[in-house]
Order: structure tokens, then C-alpha cells, then sequence
């Protein structure tokens, strides 16, 4: 009901410009959102890699129209490889959402948009993980992450545990595919995902078991100390269980977390965020903890008195 509710206020036009054009709004975004330009997320992947931080660099954009639009945005992932590269001792990925290179066209033009990306990464050796998104796409992203890994062996994608078709969608991938597993936090269909958090919760815990015993490589995506205990005590009772997995978590979301964690010598990325499509994103961290949004509040309050 929260999430439901977050959402469709974000979606008024008087929120957007509340978030999108005063002070409090960018103040907001430029926590969640590393800034609007490669330049400035490769600042802030280089000030992680200082903390002994990886990095996944996620362009911004969704739903692209045109074609033109889709080149653009593959353009922009081949640049965020080229920045990688050249940064030398940097461990970089990129996460590239479909709609964005052309999945709502048709998914030839999606993969000739994609299949270049793939090529620039096996040439340095940089991961490419496929984001999920709502439940319309699962299958044709599915589709296509198969055929990505097929060409090259470092590409991955993102599974859901919120969507209750997750459990089954986890044997049907690839083996040796690498695996982002996330909580979700499109708003979908009741009937489709798992309503309560504790549900939620499970259906993580269980899909991470999962795919550990099918030797998946599995980036554990969440911020929930409970699931991050969970991991720690089942990893670290296996040989070398940490070079099949990896925590990661969010730019400008549990920093404490993320500083301590690496700190004891666990592996941690950080997915940063950038680009001037930050709003959609935006919405999301919002309506997915209370905290984000009395962040945004607090600050409103701040600025005007």
C-alpha cells in the first residue's frame, strides 16, 4: 500500500516538478543519483574505489520512442566502457535496461543495439548486467539474456524475488549466468508478487539458496540487514564462497553499510545511477523506504523557512 501510494503521487505533475525543478527535489537526487553526466559518475566510482568500493554504472532511461533514442542510449553505454577502460585499475560493470536500446520496437532492434555493447565488453573484459523490469518484459529479457550470454560469457541479468514467477524463472537460466538478485520495486499486479515484506524476505532467502547450489555467480543486491546476515553466515562457511558472490547496493542508500561491509573484506559494489532521466529512478528509491521519502520532506521543510 505504501509503494502503491508513492507511486501515484509521483506520478501528479506537481509532484514531478516539486522533485524535478526546486532546491529540496535536486537535493534529493543528487543523493540517489550521481549526477547527470558519465564525468560525474566516474568521479564518484573512482572516490568508491578509494574505500575499496566496485562500481556498476547504470546510464539512466527507460521506454526510449525512437530510434534514434535507442542508438543514443547505446552510445552512451559504449562510452561508459571506454571510461572504464581507461581508468585502468578501476572494476567496473554497467547495467543496461532493454527498453532503453529498443525492446518496445521489436527485440531484433533491442539485440542490434545490444549485441555491439556485449562485443565492447568482452574486448576489456567489463561485466554487462541486464536490469529486470516490470513484469511485461520478464520473458523477452529472459530471451535475451540467455542470447547475451551466450556471446559473451560476462553478461548477466537482474531477477526479482517480489515477482512470484521468479521462483521458476531461476532453473531456467543459463548455467554459470550471473545473477542480480534484487528485491523489486516496480509497482506491479497484486496477483503477480509477493504482497507482504516478510514474503518477500523468503522468497530472496530461497532464491539465493537456489541459485548458490546451481553455481550461479550472484550479486546480492539488497540493504536488508537480516539477508546480509544470512548471506555472511552461509558464504563464509564455504570455500572460497566469496569469489561466487558479491554484495551490492545502491548510490546514496546505507553508505555505513556499504563502508563497513568492505571494511571487513567482503566483496561490495555500488550501483550508480546517472543521467538526466533520473525521475522514473527516483520515484522508485522513494516509494521503497520510508526514510527516502522523509528525506525528501525534510529537506522541502529545510528550504522553506
Amino acid at each position: 500500500m505504501w509503494r502503491s501510494a508513492i507511486v501515484r503521487v509521483a506520478q501528479l505533475p506537481w509532484f514531478r516538478r516539486l522533485a524535478t525543478q526546486t532546491p529540496p527535489g535536486r537535493a534529493v537526487a543528487s543523493r540517489f543519483v550521481a549526477g547527470e553526466t558519465l564525468a560525474e559518475a566516474m568521479a564518484v566510482a573512482r572516490s568508491l574505489r578509494d574505500e575499496g568500493i566496485a562500481s556498476i554504472l547504470d546510464h539512466l532511461g527507460e521506454n526510449v520512442e525512437t530510434p534514434v533514442q535507442a542508438l543514443s542510449a547505446r552510445e552512451a553505454y559504449l562510452r561508459a566502457l571506454d571510461a572504464i577502460a581507461d581508468a585502468g585499475d578501476l572494476d567496473g560493470a554497467i547495467a543496461v535496461k532493454l527498453t532503453q536500446l529498443g525492446l518496445d520496437d521489436a527485440l531484433d532492434v533491442c539485440w542490434a543495439n545490444l549485441a555491439p555493447i556485449l562485443d565492447a565488453a568482452a574486448r576489456s573484459g567489463a561485466r554487462v548486467m541486464i536490469d529486470m523490469e516490470s513484469h511485461p518484459y520478464v520473458d523477452a529479457t529472459l530471451s535475451i539474456a540467455v542470447r547475451a550470454h551466450e556471446r559473451y560469457a560476462g553478461a548477466g541479468v537482474a531477477i526479482q524475488a517480489y515477482l512470484m514467477r521468479t521462483e521458476g524463472d531461476a532453473f531456467e537460466l543459463p548455467p554459470g549466468c550471473r545473477v542480480r538478485l534484487v528485491k523489486g520495486a516496480y509497482l506491479e499486479p497484486p496477483d503477480l508478487v509477493h504482497r507482504h515484506k516478510a514474503d518477500v524476505d523468503v522468497a530472496f532467502a530461497r532464491l539465493f539458496t537456489t541459485l548458490l547450489q546451481r553455481g550461479h555467480p550472484i550479486d546480492v543486491a539488497t540493504h536488508d540487514p537480516g539477508l546480509i546476515e544470512g548471506v555472511r553466515e552461509r558464504v563464509d562457511a564455504l570455500e572460497n564462497g566469496w569469489s561466487q558472490v558479491e554484495f551490492q547496493m545502491l548510490y546514496g542508500v546505507r553508505r555505513d553499510l556499504q563502508a563497513q561491509l568492505a571494511g571487513q573484506g567482503y566483496p561490495v559494489r555500488v550501483y550508480i545511477p546517472y543521467g538526466t532521466e533520473w525521475y522514473p529512478y527516483l520515484t522508485r528509491r522513494l516509494a521503497e523506504r520510508p526514510a527516502n521519502l522523509w528525506f525528501f520532506v525534510s529537506n522541502l521543510m529545510r528550504t522553506s523557512r
